[in-house]
């Protein structure tokens, strides 16, 4: 495949609004769209992907291929101006180069569009602390912080800096200055980043992921000295991810971690991409405000009542995920068995929609 059919095909795929691209060996080329896989072309071949993946290279300001040829792994994104951003994460696999394609808008998302409701958008709208996106890989958690930061961005004067793997969306500067770092481009590493950060007068902080126990150490220490920070993990619930954030740490730690987390945090958000009534993917979200009560059951590692807490909870802005779901069906926005099959309480929720 030459640049010019590697072109057509990448504008072929901005221009179904398809999610991901995948180039892989022994199937042909296809696209992810609305959760559902269509093919172009022939068969791959392992060479074929190989001049493939040399193609993007080359378009990708021609980027070295030999650490992927090296390693076997490659993270890195690019853009085709007036079409689209994409970020690649190229690998081998029994022997043969093959890609996955994140295709992403320029334009930033639209959080009505997508279906964000207001209660998600509002923990925007905290100065310090710790805001969570949790949920499993593609589930939408960068689309649902970019949102966040594009709302910071618009509604107040400060300095944004997000530290990512790879950029995704790009920020414009507004009544905000918005720096963007990309790791291993312009930085070393989360941890080293992170730290330099904290000298570069920030106001916010968007860390892509928590990945070990010291870059979260650094980030609740951010959020202590009067920061906000939001950051992502790939876990469903509340009380999953919190209970994640302990377990990074040696015992001996623990109790400190949990009274420094229990004043910290603010807001966890997590979310499932689901199929609607039409056959595509809409968001579905809980949250979880830090109220008094809940800090105590962080403090006092009682994180097993959080989720009934969350349930019974009257307030507008704290929702269960199990409601969420139970409020789209009767929307008439999702099937019962979509209810059911996505539930944290499947029983429960059977019981709600007989």
């Amino acid at each position: 495949m030459t640049n010019e059919q590697t072109l057509d095909f990448l504008t072929t795929a901005a221009n179904q609004h398809a999610s991901d691209i995948f180039i892989i060996a022994g199937r042909p080329l296809s696209i992810k769209a609305d959760g559902h896989l269509t093919d172009y072309g022939e068969r791959l071949m392992p060479d074929d992907t190989k001049q493939i993946l040399e193609c993007i290279y080359q378009m990708a300001n021609n980027r070295d291929i030999n650490h992927l040829l090296n390693t076997g792994d490659d993270d890195f994104s690019f853009s085709i101006p007036g079409l689209s951003r994409f970020r690649i994460n190229a690998y081998k696999q029994r022997g043969s180069l093959a890609a996955v394609i994140r295709v992403i808008a320029f334009r930033l998302p639209d959080p009505s569009e997508l279906s964000i409701p207001d209660d998600v958008m509002q923990t925007a709208d905290y100065t310090k602390g710790m805001v969570l996106v949790t949920g499993s890989a593609g589930s939408g958690k960068s689309t649902t912080m970019a949102c966040l930061i594009d709302r910071i961005n618009h509604s107040r004067e400060g300095h944004i800096i997000t530290l990512e793997d790879p950029l995704e969306y790009l920020h414009r500067h507004d009544r905000c200055i918005v720096s963007q770092r990309e790791i291993c481009t312009d930085t070393e590493n989360y941890l080293t980043s992170l730290r330099a950060t904290l000298r570069q007068s920030p106001d916010v902080i968007l860390l892509g992921e928590m990945r070990d126990h010291e870059t979260i150490q650094t980030a609740m220490t951010a959020a202590e000295t009067g920061h906000l920070v939001l950051s992502s993990l790939h876990t469903l619930g509340a009380a999953n991810s919190i209970s994640r954030i302990i377990d990074v740490f040696e015992p001996a730690q623990q109790h400190q971690i949990i009274v420094q987390l229990s004043m910290v945090l603010q807001a966890v958000i997590s979310q499932q991409l689901i199929p609607d009534v039409n056959g595509k993917v809409i968001p579905v979200f809980e949250v979880m405000r830090l109220t008094p009560a809940i800090r105590n059951m962080i403090r006092d590692n009682k994180l097993h009542q959080i989720e009934g807490v969350i349930a019974s909870s009257s307030q507008d802005q704290m929702r269960s995920m199990d409601y969420s779901l139970v409020e789209l069906y009767k929307q008439g926005r999702i099937h019962k068995d979509t209810a059911i099959k996505y539930a944290l309480n499947p029983d429960m929720i059977r019981h709600k929609l007989v």
